[in-house]
């Protein structure tokens, strides 16, 4: 099915609308609570009274793979089995939880994949065949990441989900991800659906790069629509508890060539409708204000049908690079948000390059090779304290197709140039040298 033009672009002026109505002034903030109802604070963790408990293994890191291996696709491990084991790792290493906080009485939990002001509204799921030592038929779990187990939503037939991947390769299966907009409506009003995105594009790339650890592929599968995405992962059911919206499914294919352009059954799909769903999702919070949230989220609501995506016409340039002695694995489980910044820290200029490469959408590397379509964001940056090079704004640029229309909008910058040392892959420019920190301030 082809989208109606008349409904995409009602979509998008929705989109620029809510963009606007929800922006954070210099003479105001986005409409918001105002303070923290600590009352109604949200359970962060989503159950399903009710469902089969499956327990997975928590599988401590180790020195292999090494992180920088990871995002270089030419080195590409020979992918890990899928097993119960494996399934645990890629979850361990994406939605699990990495450790607890605690003050004052209170405690909380951070977890492998970031979130805004650590709210976590996004939730996971499987949707496989059977798997040795995990179930012996194909279900659907929802993950509970206190837990690290997996809750039985429901069983199928073989023949169901041999219809159903029949475009995939043997031994592939899919990771869902949904938002509880209320988790962060409950803290930032209005502006909760920008953040909710933002968390599951987060959830995404940690998917992405867990998976590419277990020499795993991965795959946005973009061509599914809210109802499918709704019907597959069982948010359609009916109950009086918080409502998630479905926002993806990823196929994650163990094998060293992924095919890009690949689909679900859409009859199939349709018939999981009818499948015995179990569990009750437990209530959240005991009450809830209303910020709109739904009302965005049905305008921007994908149909089913593929879109003709622009790809990158000039990939970035390959960039060699040394592969360090750190494990991927370690660094995963070690996520932290910045949180102490002493204004006097500096780093070097080489390794502030490295992490800007980490960001191009280099052909096959991870996270960016999950996404169907070419970059559409560039980077503005605040430099203030690399090594050897000047404090200024500059700007990197993520599709070297747009820099004639950049470098014309940008019409009160300084003429581009690159800054010293910045190696040919690397397109990154100078286009303002001052000290900016006040304007990074403010």
């Amino acid at each position: 099915m082809k989208h109606d033009n008349d409904t995409a672009q009602n979509g998008l002026q929705a989109v620029f609308d809510y963009h606007q109505a929800t922006k954070h002034r210099f003479d105001a903030y986005a409409r918001g609570p105002g303070r923290l109802d600590w009352a109604t604070q949200p359970d962060p963790f989503r159950r399903y009274v009710g469902a089969e408990l499956i327990p997975l293994q928590k599988v401590r890191p180790g020195d292999q793979p090494c992180y920088d291996a990871v995002f270089n696709p030419d080195s590409m491990r020979s992918p890990v089995p899928v097993s119960a084991r494996s399934i645990a790792q890629l979850f361990y290493d994406s939605l699990a939880l990495s450790a607890w906080k605690s003050t004052g009485g209170t405690r909380w939990a951070l977890r492998v994949n970031a979130s805004s002001g650590n709210l976590h509204p996004t939730e996971g799921y499987l949707l496989c065949g059977p798997v040795e030592k995990l179930c012996d038929t194909p279900m659907v779990g929802h993950y509970a990441p206190k837990e690290h187990a997996l809750e039985v939503r429901a069983t199928f037939d073989t023949d169901r989900w041999k219809a159903l991947s029949a475009a995939f390769p043997a031994s592939t299966f899919f990771v869902g991800l949904s938002s509880v907009y209320w988790r962060e409506a409950w803290k930032y009003g209005q502006r909760a659906f920008r953040y909710c995105n933002h968390d599951a594009g987060h959830a995404l790339a940690a998917v992405s790069i867990a998976a590419a650890g277990l020499g795993w592929r991965t795959r946005l599968l973009d061509d599914l629509g809210g109802d499918d995405l709704s019907l597959l992962m069982g948010t359609f059911c009916a109950h009086d508890a918080e409502r998630e919206e479905p926002d993806m499914l990823i196929a994650c294919m163990p094998h060293q060539k992924g095919t890009h352009e690949t689909s679900l059954s859409a009859e199939t799909v349709e018939s999981f409708a009818a499948l015995d769903w179990r569990g009750t999702p437990n209530h959240l919070s005991p009450s809830h204000i209303d910020w709109g949230m739904e009302g965005i989220a049905q305008k921007v609501r994908r149909p089913r049908g593929p879109i003709d995506y622009a790809r990158l016409d000039t990939p970035p340039e390959p960039w060699s690079l040394e592969t360090r002695a750190m494990s991927l694995r370690r660094v995963i489980r070690q996520r932290r948000s910045a949180v102490d910044m002493d204004g006097h820290t500096r780093i070097p200029r080489d390794t502030f390059y490295r992490m800007l490469y980490r960001t191009l959408a280099l052909p096959g590397a991870v996270p960016f090779s999950t996404l169907p379509w070419k970059p559409h964001i560039h980077l503005t940056l605040f430099v203030h304290r690399v090594e050897d090079i000047p404090q200024g704004l500059y700007l990197l640029l993520r599709d070297p197709a747009q820099k004639q229309k950049l470098q014309a909008a940008l019409t009160q910058a300084d003429p581009w140039k690159k800054p010293p040392g910045c190696p040919d892959a690397l397109p990154l420019y100078l286009l303002i040298e001052a000290d900016t920190r006040a304007a990074a301030r403010q």
